[in-house]
């Protein structure tokens, strides 16, 4: 199975690169179904879209669920580069998502480990199987790299266009 959540977090890191060269932030997501066919592929579109929903989660959820014709994507693996936050958690128990696959945590934001449990909390009506970690590296410094490029490019900006 390691090889094959390697496989889609690659897919996943493709996608998020396509949002930073839309200064995007760097996140992306893969749903897979039980089959491995890719139903959806996705980043970060919350700047392009001008919506504070448009995680990369959301997107691929969105897709898929239109894709097959059905709102409850069980069987599906959800492949991101980052932990989700509490919103995309939330969505991925309310679509009935089987597994997630996250490659870093976040520390801030994360809502799967790193705050509230939200995927595995044994309150909720559905739970699905974690797994973290997978090209952690890799999915770190994508976003490491990109805040490191904004803040430097802030830094050369004169103040009174900020």
């Amino acid at each position: 199975m390691i090889e094959t959540d390697e496989k889609w977090m690659w897919a996943a890191i493709r996608v998020a690169r396509e949002a930073e060269k839309l200064n995007e932030v760097p996140i992306g997501a893969v749903l897979v179904d039980s089959d491995g066919r890719i139903l959806a592929a996705t980043s970060n579109r919350t700047i392009k879209n001008n919506d504070p929903t448009a995680h990369a989660e959301i997107l691929a959820l969105r897709t898929a669920a239109i894709r097959i014709g059905n709102y409850r994507l069980t069987g599906t693996t959800m492949y991101s580069t980052l932990e989700p936050c509490a919103m995309c958690a939330g969505a991925l128990v309310n679509a009935r998502v089987a597994r997630l696959v996250f490659g870093a945590h976040d520390e801030r934001f994360g809502a799967v480990e790193t705050h509230f449990r939200v995927c595995d909390n044994p309150e909720m009506n559905h739970r699905m199987e974690i797994t973290s970690g997978v090209l952690a590296d890799k999915c770190r410094s994508l976003m490491q790299n990109f805040f490191k490029a904004r803040r430097s490019n802030n830094e050369n900006t004169p103040k009174d266009t900020q």
